[in-house]
Parts: C-alpha cells; sequence; structure tokens
C-alpha cells in the first residue's frame, strides 16, 4: 500500500505540474512540513507575465491539505490579494529569479492534525494587476513528503520530453535518501547505482517515435517506480497546405477532415484525440508548411455524424484546442450543465489532459432554416432589446428563448441583441470573458437551437445582433495560451494600450489579430445569420498607447479610426447590409465620422435621464439624444438610459429619488413608475435607434450591483421576475413602452426635422413632417409648473394617450402641468393607446380629486413596533403588507373591505410565522382598490 500511495502522488504531481515548465525550484527537493523550505521563482518561465516587471513581486499562497476539496480550494492563504505583506515579498536575484524561503507548517499556520499536501502559488505585481503562472494559465503547486523514501526525475526539467534526433540529454534521478538505483529505456535497464541518491545517464535518441524511461528505486523493503516518456521528432515533416484549406476543422467529406493550425515560431505540433486513441505518433505529428508558419494534418477513417474530441499539443508543453472549432468540451464546466439544456452532451475523455478539448463531427445534420422572406429593420429605426440570457429566463437556454419571443414581439421591438454567447470561462458570467470565438456557449444549449431563436426572430420580422467581444480574450483562450509570454505573442499585448482593460488585449494591427477577427466576424453572419454585430469597448481598438489616461484615450484617433473601418469594410464584404455597432464613448469627432462611414455609436444618457426622472434637475439635461445636437449628418446614435452596463433606473428613483414633495414621492413604487415612462417619452420619440435593457419594460427595481451592492456583486445573477407582469402598474409601464414604440412606425418620428430641448424642468421635442407633427412637452418637476410649448400652428391637436383634442389658438401656449406629467400632442388623430391608468402623475382616475392617502410608518427607522396609517377616500378591497426588498411577503397586516375613513395597524417587525424579522430595509405596501403606495421603513435589532 506504501509503494502504490507513493507512486499515486509521484504520477499526480507529474500530471499537475512537471509537464510544464520549471517555473519553480527549491531547496530541499522532498521537503516534508516541518523543513525550512527555499523557493526560486523563474519570472521568464511559465506564462512569463512578470518578465522584467520591476520589483517588488509578492507571492500570493495557501497550501492544499487532506482537507481540500480539490485543487482550487487553498487553505491557510497568507494573505488577501490586495495586502502586501513583507512575509510574502520576494527577494529579487536578478535576471528574472525571485526567492522566498520559510518553515512550511510554521509559515502557514497549518494545525498538526491536518496533512498538507501541496503548496500552491501565484506570484504578483505590487497592485495586482500582473499575475505570473504556469504556461496554461494555472496556479503553481510544489509538493510537501511525509517521512519515507521518494525519488523524482529532477532532469530534464519538461516532461514528456521532445527532441530531435541525435540531440542528446541528461537524465537525473534523486532520491530522499540512500537507495539503488535503476534506469530503464524501454524496460531495459541502461543504469543502475546502488546505496545513492543521485544517478545521471546520458541519452542519444535514434529513430523517431516515443521510448519510455523509468527508474526502480529501492531501500530494500520499498520500491517506489516513476517513469516519463520522451518523443524524437523525424528530422524531417514539411509539407505544403493542401488547396482549398484553412486555418481551424476543415471539413473533407464524411470521413476526412484536414486541421490547420495557424501557429509561427513553434517547433512542432502533434494532433491527439478520439481519432488516433490520444497517441503522439508520426501520423498524428502535424506537417509544418515550408515558410513555417502552419501546421496541418488529414484525419482519415472517421464514423460519420460520431463526434471526436481532440486537442493540439504545440511543442511539448501547450495544450489547446483549434481557436476556429464550433464546440469544446470543459472538464470542469460542463459538469454543471444539464441533460434538459444540452441533450447528449459527451463527457470529456479520460486520457485528454487539461480543461479544454474541440470537438470535431462529419457529415452534420444541417439546420432547415424556415425564415426565406425577413427584410431586416433600417437601423435608423431600430428598437434594441439587449438580453443576457442567463438572468432573462430561470432555464437560461436557447430553446425556450425562441419560445419566449412573443413577448418581445408584442412589445414592438424589431431587434434584440444578446449578451456574449461564445464560450467564455466559467457558465455565470456576462460572456466578456472570450476563450473559444467560433463556439455557442453550451451552458445556453446547442448550436441549431441558437439558430432556431435567429430564425424566429427573423419569422417576426425582428433582428438579432450579437455583442461581440473583440477587443479582449481570457485566459483559457487557444490564442493567448499558445504564446504565453505575452512579449512574444502575435495576437495580444504584453501590457494594454488603454484603461479599463481586463484579460488580454488584442493587438488589431497584428495581421494575425485582423484575420482572426475577420474570420469569427464572417462566422457567425454566415453560419447563423445573425444580423450584425456591438463590438464591446471598441475604443480599445488601437495601439496608441494612453496608459491610464482615460482623456487621452477618448482623443480622436486616426489610427483606431482605420483600423475599424478596416473590419467593417471586411464584414460588409460577408454582408454589405450588417450593423456594426461600437460601444465607443470616444471624442465627437471621431464618433462622427464613424457615424458617417456608416456604422451606429451607442449613446449612453443614463446619467442625465435618471437624473430627470429622479427629480434632481441641475444635471437632467438630454439633449445629446439627439444627433442634430451632436452636429451628426446621420442617425446612427443608438439612444438609451438603461444597458448592462448602467444602473437601473427604477433602483435609482426607489433610492434616491427626490422625496421633498410628499405628495410626489419618488421613491413610493406607483410615482418612480409613471417618473420612468415620462422618461421614455422622451426617449423613443426621438428619431434614430434606440436600445432598452431587459425587463426595464416593466420597471427592474434591483440593482446593478445587487445583492451587495458593491461591484463585488456586478456580474452576478439577478432574480428573474417574469412576475412582474402580473402586477398592474409594471404591466401599465409594459403598455406605455409599446404605445410608444409604435409611434415609430410613422414617418414623423423617423424625421431629421427634429428638435430636442431638455435643461431645466421643462423639457420638449418638436417633429416636423408633411403628413403629421408632433410636440411632446413634459414638466420634470416635483411640483406642478407652468410649460410653454411652441406649437408648429394652431388648431386641433389630439392628446395621443387619451385620445383628447386640445384647440390650439395661439402657437406659443402654455400647459400647466403635475409633476411629472407629459403630453405627446399630434396634428393628425392616432390610435389611442389601451392602457390601465393615466399616464404621469397628474390626476389619477383611480385616486379621486388627488386624494392624499398619507401613507405612513412611524417611527422609521423601528426597533419594536411600528404604526402603519393610511387615509382611505372611499370604499375599497385594501391589503396592507411587509415586503422584502426582493418582493417576498413578509407579513399580511390587514386584508378585507373597508369603508371610508382612517386607519392605524401595528406591525411588531416579525413575519407571517411570528418570528422576528431580521435587522434591513422593507417594504410596506398598500393595496386599495387599484391604488397601490409602497414606502420604505428600516428595522434596527
Amino acid at each position: 500500500m506504501k509503494h502504490l500511495k507513493i507512486l499515486f502522488f509521484s504520477l499526480l504531481f507529474l500530471l499537475s505540474n512537471l509537464a510544464k515548465t520549471q517555473v519553480l525550484t527549491w531547496e530541499p527537493l522532498f521537503s516534508t512540513d516541518a523543513d525550512s523550505v527555499t523557493i526560486i521563482y523563474d519570472a521568464s518561465q511559465g506564462n512569463a507575465a512578470l518578465e522584467g516587471v520591476a520589483p517588488p513581486i509578492y507571492a500570493h499562497t495557501g497550501v492544499i491539505t487532506n482537507l481540500s476539496t480539490g485543487p482550487s480550494n487553498w487553505r491557510y492563504v497568507k494573505a488577501n490579494w490586495s495586502a502586501n505583506l513583507p512575509q510574502c515579498q520576494m527577494q529579487p536575484l536578478g535576471g528574472n529569479l525571485y526567492r522566498i524561503g520559510f518553515r512550511i507548517r510554521e509559515y502557514y499556520g497549518v494545525p498538526e492534525s491536518e496533512q498538507i499536501l501541496q503548496l500552491a502559488f501565484v506570484f504578483r505585481n505590487s497592485n495586482g494587476s500582473v499575475v505570473g503562472r504556469n504556461a496554461d494559465g494555472s496556479d503553481i503547486f510544489l509538493p510537501v513528503y511525509q517521512p519515507g523514501l521518494y525519488s523524482a526525475f529532477t532532469q530534464p526539467a519538461i516532461r514528456p520530453l521532445f527532441v530531435n534526433e541525435g540531440e542528446t540529454f541528461n537524465v537525473r534521478v534523486q532520491t530522499s535518501q540512500p537507495a539503488n538505483i535503476d534506469l530503464q529505456l524501454n524496460n531495459v535497464s541502461v543504469a543502475a547505482e546502488p546505496g545513492t541518491q543521485q544517478l545521471d545517464y546520458e541519452i542519444t535518441p535514434s529513430g523517431s517515435g516515443q521510448n519510455w524511461v523509468k527508474s526502480v528505486v529501492s531501500d530494500g523493503i520499498t520500491e517506489v517506480v516513476d517513469s516519463f516518456y520522451y518523443y524524437t521528432i523525424p528530422a524531417s515533416n514539411v509539407a505544403e497546405l493542401p488547396d482549398g484549406v484553412r486555418d481551424g476543422i476543415n471539413y473533407i467529406n464524411e470521413t476526412t477532415v484536414t486541421l490547420v493550425l495557424y501557429a509561427p515560431e513553434k517547433e512542432f505540433v502533434f494532433a491527439v484525440g478520439d481519432f488516433n486513441s490520444w497517441q503522439m505518433s508520426d501520423a498524428s505529428l502535424m506537417h509544418q508548411t515550408p515558410d513555417a508558419q502552419r501546421y496541418w494534418v488529414t484525419i482519415t477513417g472517421l464514423t460519420p455524424q460520431q463526434e471526436y474530441a481532440f486537442q493540439y499539443l504545440v511543442d511539448g508543453v501547450i495544450r489547446i484546442g483549434d481557436p476556429y472549432c464550433d464546440k469544446i468540451l470543459h472538464k470542469s464546466n460542463d459538469v454543471f450543465i444539464s441533460e434538459e439544456t444540452y441533450p447528449g452532451l459527451m463527457d470529456f475523455p479520460a486520457q485528454a489532459q487539461g480543461n479544454i478539448v474541440s470537438v470535431l463531427q462529419t457529415a452534420q445534420e444541417p439546420y432547415a432554416w424556415q425564415t426565406t422572406d425577413y427584410v431586416r429593420p433600417p437601423k435608423e429605426n431600430l428598437v434594441i432589446y439587449e438580453l443576457l440570457l442567463r438572468d432573462f429566463l430561470g432555464k437560461h437556454d436557447f430553446a425556450t428563448l425562441a419560445d419566449t419571443l412573443n413577448y418581445l414581439q408584442n412589445l414592438g421591438v424589431n431587434a434584440i441583441e444578446l449578451m456574449p454567447v461564445m464560450e467564455f470561462s466559467g457558465n455565470l458570467s456576462w460572456g466578456y470573458n472570450p476563450i473559444y470565438y467560433c463556439a455557442p456557449d453550451k451552458y445556453y444549449g446547442t448550436k441549431n437551437d441558437l439558430k432556431r431563436v435567429i430564425d424566429e426572430c427573423h419569422a417576426r420580422g425582428m433582428a438579432v445582433i450579437l455583442d461581440m467581444v473583440l477587443n479582449q480574450a481570457d485566459n483559457e483562450c487557444a490564442l493567448v495560451q499558445l504564446y504565453p509570454n505575452l512579449n512574444q505573442s502575435i495576437y495580444f499585448n504584453a501590457v494594454a494600450t488603454h484603461p479599463f482593460s481586463v484579460f488580454n488585449d488584442f493587438n488589431h494591427e497584428s495581421t494575425a489579430t485582423q484575420y482572426f477577427v475577420d474570420r469569427v466576424n464572417e462566422y457567425w453572419i454566415t453560419e447563423f445569420r445573425f444580423d450584425g454585430y456591438r463590438f464591446d469597448l471598441s475604443k480599445g481598438f488601437t495601439q496608441t498607447n494612453s496608459g491610464t489616461d482615460v482623456g487621452a484615450w477618448s482623443n480622436y484617433d486616426a489610427s483606431r479610426i482605420a483600423l475599424l473601418k478596416r473590419m467593417a469594410d471586411q464584414i460588409w464584404l460577408t454582408d454589405p447590409n450588417a450593423y456594426v455597432i461600437l460601444e465607443h464613448f470616444a471624442a465627437n469627432s471621431e464618433e462622427k465620422e464613424l457615424s458617417d462611414y456608416g456604422m451606429m455609436l451607442w449613446g449612453n444618457l443614463n446619467y442625465n435621464y435618471c437624473e430627470a426622472a429622479m427629480g434632481w434637475l441641475s444635471n437632467s439635461n438630454f439633449s445629446s439624444i439627439s444627433h442634430i445636437n451632436r452636429g451628426w449628418t446621420n442617425p446612427h446614435l443608438i439612444g438609451y438610459f438603461e444597458s448592462h452596463d448602467e444602473e437601473r433606473s427604477m433602483f435609482r428613483n426607489l433610492t434616491y429619488g427626490n422625496t421633498t414633495n410628499p405628495d410626489h414621492n419618488i421613491r413610493t413604487l406607483g410615482v418612480a413608475l409613471r417618473r420612468v415612462q415620462q422618461i421614455a417619452a422622451f426617449l423613443y420619440t426621438v428619431p434614430g435607434p434606440k436600445m432598452l435593457w431587459q425587463f426595464g419594460e416593466l420597471g427592474y427595481d434591483y440593482s446593478i450591483n445587487y445583492p451587495t451592492n458593491t461591484d463585488a456583486s456586478r456580474t452576478d445573477p439577478k432574480p428573474i421576475r417574469w412576475d412582474y407582469v402580473d402586477q398592474p402598474e409594471r404591466l401599465n409601464l409594459y403598455k406605455t413602452y409599446k404605445a410608444l414604440i409604435g409611434l415609430r412606425q410613422y414617418p414623423t418620428f423617423q424625421t431629421n426635422d427634429f428638435s430636442v430641448s431638455a435643461s431645466g424642468y421643462a423639457k420638449r421635442i418638436y417633429l416636423n413632417h408633411p403628413d403629421m407633427n408632433a410636440v411632446i412637452l413634459g414638466n420634470f418637476d416635483i411640483v406642478s409648473a407652468n410649460v410653454s410649448g411652441t406649437f408648429q400652428h394652431t388648431g386641433t391637436w389630439y392628446d395621443y394617450f387619451t385620445g383628447e383634442t386640445i384647440d390650439i389658438t395661439n402657437t406659443a401656449t402654455t400647459l400647466n402641468l403635475a409633476p411629472g406629467m407629459f403630453h405627446i400632442f399630434t396634428d393628425q388623430p392616432l390610435p389611442t393607446p389601451e392602457l390601465e391608468f393615466s399616464v404621469g402623475i397628474g390626476p389619477n382616475t383611480d385616486n379621486p380629486e388627488n386624494y392624499n392617502y398619507a401613507l405612513l410608518c412611524t417611527p422609521n427607522p423601528v426597533q419594536g413596533q411600528a404604526q402603519i396609517s393610511y387615509n382611505l377616500p372611499q370604499p375599497a378591497q385594501v391589503t396592507l403588507s411587509v415586503f422584502t426588498l426582493t418582493g417576498q411577503l413578509v407579513k399580511t397586516l390587514y386584508t378585507g373591505f373597508q369603508t371610508p375613513g382612517s386607519y392605524n395597524f401595528t406591525w411588531n417587525t416579525a413575519n407571517n410565522n411570528g418570528m422576528p424579522v431580521a435587522a434591513g430595509n422593507y417594504l410596506y405596501r398598500l393595496e386599495a382598490g387599484s391604488y397601490v403606495e409602497t414606502g420604505k421603513v428600516a428595522v434596527l435589532r
């Protein structure tokens, strides 16, 4: 049993670390937990991220013990990531070498009852922005031994070893105590030494192929066996690339594929997988093209429609999937994907190493497209629904989305924008950490289910836009791993050239990057029929180095413009009418030039619109929602006040809204919703493309930073509140959005002859068109106010939402508007929208004579008991309840019929089960007939 245990530990450590470059050396070699160990880190090895980085360098370190659940479960970590402790600072030795030493168990503070198995490391600079890891991005582990006999190959440093014929190398075996060492080559003894702790032997390879080196170490009681293989590369393996193939998986016929990998500066590549039992051989060694730029191999004898997993083994160290594959398997992530989401997902192959393999499949069943008469909406009139599948549907899959499109069609949007759906690290991400750019993420379902989503959208006249992330790639991306030392990468900058950079920054001036970008953009349009792209962080597509200066980064950049035009031109060669949308936020002169070229640009007015909605008017001017006010020629500004990246307007209203006027308290639900109606009216009536974020049409009121209200929760999953549709006041907001979006079918709301005036409390939009003129007036104050408007002519005008007429006798007309009230007037009658409540915050038909219900909770904050009181103007069915901020019912204080009068109820800060509630904020809610009002109370303990 002892022999087997030692052998297992040795093999485990070999698989996890020794197949990588020698990032660490340490003394003593067979350290026990009682030893003092000295560790030297070579920053030029592994991913080499810290090569050349000036000290100080810190070790971020912990241990793997017998109580760890896996290699990621570090215990007794010395310091938080941001803490620069002196005892974790590495001593610089020069030449990218750094040293640290300590007594193991004492240093980590591990109790004697817990067995230490490994020391775990990554290394970082002082602010943690640059991290040294293994070449494949994994953590670095060192073994910790129990007393006894152990052996290890300490030369060659990299195993398995790949050598050329005749290239001599040294083999060194070391042991923890004197023992007999027998060294064998292909099971034949070639060297032996009794009673020693080290044996050296030189091997000169002959002939190509795989050879096994084995050490048998014995002290007469215990025998320890260790082994590795070396592979001798054939002297010549150069061949021209076959005609008609390109980088990636090329399906020749139902039984044959040709694999092509672009890998300049690499020495050799094997293609190993299910099709060759994961064995390296001369047959699996890929040919090198004469220019040494590409590697290729043709695989024959495949079974039609059978899936085969495979990897590329590059230079004997790097294992990657095919960068252009349309499916990967991920050892760590796929176990969380259900059979319902992805039926029949094949298991990760036991023979594969690392976390990721590609999948190929000949004779795939093609998707049968149903929609043949689709006409793409004009980009100038797009209404885009931005959607994160994870937080939109409980099942988070393409198949369910395809069955949910009627909801969006009924709303009136004519495009959906899917946040990134290509394979990204993990399963629960927003998707801005892509790794395999041509493979739909399986957490969302199959690729044919995605095609069905697009097919169903096109059948409804709705475009589908893909959020494309080509500014950065995560560490598991094949292109990153192919050149782990980014200083040598043909794709990425070693240091990003701009602020707000995450992961690995693409160099868009590199021809290798440009080829990859063009292939990816071509793929999703041709294979999936996407209508275009929204390019994330497009301002980062530059080699002009602005460091951390956001202002300099935003300045006009001719080189960036040229790169974006080049990319757009290539997209338009594939599809001349494809949408090209940029998340840019650069100098207006640059955005105008890109707009003139045919691209669309995001117009973020979140702050100004939300200030207006909250009743804080000094910074509420959203006039730049108009492309005309920006000096643009074309309506290519995609205006919005909510996106995935901005705080939700309803959360702002309920949390920060103006409460100065108790009769117009913006922090109450009804008022908050109607203030969103108002800003929506001043968004969707402005000509040009517009966008909304999912569930904004229902007044989604969870913070972008839910649940902790810190940036740490920004990308965390959020509650999915389809039940909001059942709440009349929220459904009314949906219907308002629908009515506003419906106006955009009329030429008046597509005109280039309009103006937006949005300074101060009185905001106005004027639209001029031969068919119909329109005037939109709104009072954004929290008290009633006079709002003047200049109508295009006198005569009869029509209020869109009420259907009532107004006789304008003077073009310069002043109206007295209640707080939050707005009107859309047209000089032609239009169908009156079906709304359940009056629009705006004026007189409410469900609130007779603008009655003050005087809903109040005292004391507030409360510790013990609270009194919740209100007035009732007319008989009504009443419910008084307390909820959590997430909408869960806590306590029903009253439900029943009440006559007019004043009422008071005691809440003892307990729930319906009589249990005291936890300290925190809660909502109390009055429902009287169809009147609803909500307040917030803080409970102290």
